[in-house]
């Protein structure tokens, strides 16, 4: 059998949205819509939100699905087309990381530096 050429996976992306993190999309069909994240691919950067960008499956039945049919899950988002979403301010901010005098390293929020998201 041939020798199967590798191809070089895409240089990887630091993804400043967390699973679980409230954001925004700034872009696209559902812009202007607030979700929790569910998942995030930063291979792909993407991320998946809970109940936008909505597609329409159509399975056959089978071990897993007993019942085929048509099913509506959430497709992945680009990570550029969300930004973290602010609730105490009501709308989207950057995010920025700052290391702290005792040397851990948190992400801040462009639009209120004092507030902190988490540790990275």
């Amino acid at each position: 059998m041939a020798n199967r050429t590798t191809q070089k996976s895409p240089r990887v992306t630091k993804a400043r949205v967390r699973k679980g993190d409230t954001v925004i999309v700034v872009a696209g069909r559902e812009k202007g819509k607030v979700g929790k994240v569910l998942h995030v691919n930063p291979g792909d950067s993407r991320v998946t939100v809970e109940k936008l960008n909505m597609i329409k499956r159509h399975t056959k039945p089978s071990q897993k699905v007993r019942q085929g049919g048509i099913v509506e899950r959430e497709a992945p988002l680009h990570i550029s087309n969300v930004m973290l979403y602010v609730q105490a301010l009501e709308q989207p901010s950057r995010v920025a990381i700052k290391t702290l005098e005792d040397g851990r390293r948190v992400r801040v929020l462009q639009k209120s530096p004092e507030d902190v998201v988490d540790r990275v």
